[in-house]
């Protein structure tokens, strides 16, 4: 990984220097600079709607009662495009954009998730948030807490029950 944003860091710009110099040879530095600006103020425009948008979405999904998997993947997609937007250069903004739009971006979220998705379920089901790392006496990192199991938490004690179950003498 340390490779991958070392190389990124030295090819990256030295790529935008020479598109930058290829683009401004043949439409001129005035235009060239212009054209960067002008694309990165739309781009700002575009992560300030689309970022909006997709916060909007993540709230209506969360109020359904639903988890915003694919809402909260295009967050990070939309704010990987607005960190790409600020890095001057023609190459990082084609790349920006395409995170921005919409349809492009659904290819990007569906890549990510196909290659990222497995890492993060796995995390999420045998990592730290399991327990892993000691979540106390009685915590089965399967299935939480045992059923009819006494849990201490200090001042008080209660029964662990699994209140789907019929007969576990749940109230709704």
């Amino acid at each position: 990984m340390f490779r991958i944003l070392a190389v990124s860091f030295i090819v990256v710009p030295i790529l935008e220097i020479w598109v930058l110099t290829q683009v401004a040879g043949g439409i001129g530095w005035l235009n060239a600079i212009s054209l960067v600006i002008v694309v990165s103020v739309v781009g700002a425009w575009m992560v300030k709607q689309q970022g909006l948008g997709t916060i909007r979405r993540v709230e209506q999904r969360l109020a359904e009662g639903s988890l915003p998997s694919k809402e909260l993947v295009d967050g990070v997609l939309i704010a990987v495009g607005g960190a790409l937007m600020l890095t001057p250069g023609f190459i990082t903004d084609a790349v920006s954009l395409l995170l921005l739009f919409p349809p492009t971006r659904v290819v990007a979220r569906s890549w990510s998730m196909a290659r990222y998705g497995n890492r993060i379920r796995t995390t999420t089901t045998g990592g730290a948030a399991t327990g892993s790392f000691g979540f106390g006496p009685g915590f089965n990192p399967g299935g939480g807490f045992r059923s009819g199991q006494v849990i201490d938490i200090g001042e008080a004690t209660y029964d662990a029950r699994d209140d789907d179950q019929p007969g576990s003498g749940a109230t709704d």
